[in-house]
């Protein structure tokens, strides 16, 4: 009896193991490029390496940061919808080209600083959300800034209308646009090429944000900074929604909470290392993540930031409005519902 009792015990232990095993949930994470830097290096692997110990939660992770991976940025949305990973480290300029309604986040001009940026963020996500939900089977578990994107010139500038006639740098067309509106020439660019191109007098300023620009060393070919803030260049954390769905709701509250602890933290510490890079690329101290250098910064008045604000209404929302309602035609009237207010629209 006690034999068989002891069997029938094993027997169970057998056969319960794999059920136990198929608990555990794999995730298989993208993460930033390796060249973005100290976000990445910082706060988002070892987020994502601690995730189970931190939560409790039975996850197995396995992290490869973007440009390790073989995959592009644009393809982000696709291998997310294919379950080919189940969690991505969003680039959302880059996957915006697969849903136009994304960059209703980040529209030129739309968000001058953190504060602005934070609560654009926060009112948009949800729809950016139901939209990704819909079309690619992600739900948004949150959304954070790399920082300001601002301009560097390698002539004396006192304000943003003295761009006028001078070439440009820019990385997308909604840029482009605007920095038409106060009388600059865009020029398009790869982020590689512009040390050159401004040594070269190919382009005369610049946009990026303070810190690529001091680890790319820009401040060797420029002059001035004016720090005022075109784009907040946008990331956000996507999730399958088939694995998304393996969690209890318990779990899945646990799993958000982390989330919106690291995006808490991303904030904030992009907003320390915007203002140390802006303190070394003009010779300030401390300097504690950069090189120091001695640029000129040029205050951001009020004209400047009623030109920036004008530009939502004039050029990047219209232009962006358009191209979005092709694919999405509740896209313009969602952010107007949202954000319409708040930019006089």
């Amino acid at each position: 009896m006690k034999k068989t009792l002891l069997a029938a015990v094993l027997g169970a232990s057998i056969v319960a193991a794999p059920a136990m095993a198929e608990d555990v949930v794999k995730l298989r994470v993208v993460g930033q490029p390796l060249a973005t830097g100290l976000i990445q290096k910082n706060k988002e692997q070892p987020f994502f390496e601690t995730l189970q110990e931190k939560t409790g939660l039975p996850v197995e992770v396995n992290y490869k940061p973007l440009d390790t991976t073989g995959i592009k940025d644009v393809e982000e949305l696709r291998v997310l919808k294919s379950g080919m990973f189940d969690l991505v480290s969003l680039r959302m300029s880059q996957v915006s080209r697969d849903e136009p309604t994304i960059l209703g986040l980040d529209l030129v001009g739309l968000s001058p600083d953190y504060k602005s940026g934070r609560e654009v963020a926060e009112k948009f996500s949800e729809v950016v959300d139901k939209r990704l939900q819909e079309r690619f089977n992600t739900k948004l578990l949150g959304v954070w800034p790399f920082g300001p994107q601002v301009l560097f010139c390698k002539h004396p500038i006192a304000s943003l209308s003295d761009v006028k006639g001078l070439k440009v740098r820019v990385y997308d067309q909604n840029l482009a646009q605007f920095v038409e509106s106060v009388g600059g020439i865009p020029v398009p660019l790869g982020f590689g090429d512009v040390h050159q191109s401004l040594a070269l007098g190919v382009v005369d300023c610049a946009i990026t944000g303070p810190s690529s620009a001091n680890s790319a060393g820009w401040p060797e070919v420029t002059t001035h900074v004016l720090p005022l803030a075109f784009q907040m260049a946008l990331n956000g954390y996507g999730i399958n929604l088939k694995t998304w769905n393996k969690f209890t709701p318990e779990q899945q509250e646990k799993l958000q909470g982390a989330f919106d602890e690291l995006v808490d933290d991303i904030w904030a510490y992009s907003e320390e290392l915007f203002e140390d890079a802006k303190r070394c690329n003009v010779g300030g101290q401390p300097c504690d993540t950069g090189t120091s250098y001695d640029l000129t910064e040029v205050a951001v008045s009020d004209q400047d930031l009623a030109l920036l604000r004008n530009g939502v209404k004039e050029i990047s929302y219209p232009t962006w409005a358009e191209v979005c309602n092709k694919t999405n035609p509740q896209c313009a009237d969602d952010w107007k519902k949202v954000l319409g207010e708040s930019v006089g629209l």
